[in-house]
């Protein structure tokens, strides 16, 4: 069972997702737009959000920003379109995962579900790589002394590179190992989650030391 914070401005679709991720099992505080999504966020335990993007005021674009300044609590964006502009802002915005309206409920809850298993780190000790330094039971990063703050999909993405230098993960490995599910190919979680990862770690993201590209295959962890 997680505790879920649902923001969503639809009335139907808000009661209707409450009682289905109650029915799944999940305790679900609801929001009906941005501000209040903010105002409970500030006083409830949240394991995970699930934000819609298209939200009266304060959109869920600003609400997952504000969010990421303070927590990386798991966020899951509800979007009406799958294009690319909502869901390359909402990722770059920090949300973890997306979700196209309309959403089966038994969909939702897998996807709950597998963010949460993500925010889990392995057990493995310590990996040092240069300046940065992974301890994968504390969960902490820090490049060149300095802690860095990674959401759930990025430090999971990170453990996944790291415990195989030098090896090439193509994007559906990647979308596979990471997400936890099959995307169809859908190429824009890794390569955004990528381009979020190096802006944090690297000491030049242009000319990236550890995650490195591998043209015309995937990413492959460095240095080798």
């Amino acid at each position: 069972m997680a505790a879920v914070l649902l923001v969503e401005d639809d009335a139907l679709v808000r009661r209707g997702l409450q009682l289905a991720l109650r029915r799944h099992g999940h305790r679900v505080e609801v929001a009906d737009d941005g501000e209040d999504g903010l105002a409970r966020f500030a006083t409830a335990d949240v394991d995970v959000i699930v934000l819609d993007l298209m939200l009266p005021g304060l959109d869920g674009f600003e609400v997952c920003r504000r969010v990421r300044t303070s927590s990386q609590v798991p966020i899951i964006m509800l979007t009406a379109r799958g294009d690319d502009f909502d869901v390359i802002t909402g990722l770059e915005a920090g949300a973890d995962d997306y979700v196209v309206k309309p959403v089966r409920p038994t969909v939702l809850d897998a996807r709950i579900r597998a963010v949460l298993r993500r925010a889990v780190g392995s057990s493995d000790g310590v990996r040092v790589h240069g300046g940065l330094r992974i301890d994968t039971e504390s969960l902490r990063v820090t490049v060149d002394g300095q802690e860095v703050s990674l959401t759930p999909t990025e430090l999971r993405l990170l453990l996944t590179l790291s415990r195989a230098p030098a090896r090439v993960f193509n994007r559906e490995q990647l979308l596979e190992e990471v997400w936890e599910q099959g995307y169809l190919g859908d190429s824009r979680l890794v390569d955004n989650s990528v381009m979020r990862l190096r802006a944090k770690i690297e000491r030049n993201p242009a000319r990236p030391e550890y995650v490195q590209t591998v043209r015309g295959f995937g990413y492959r962890f460095g240095p080798v």
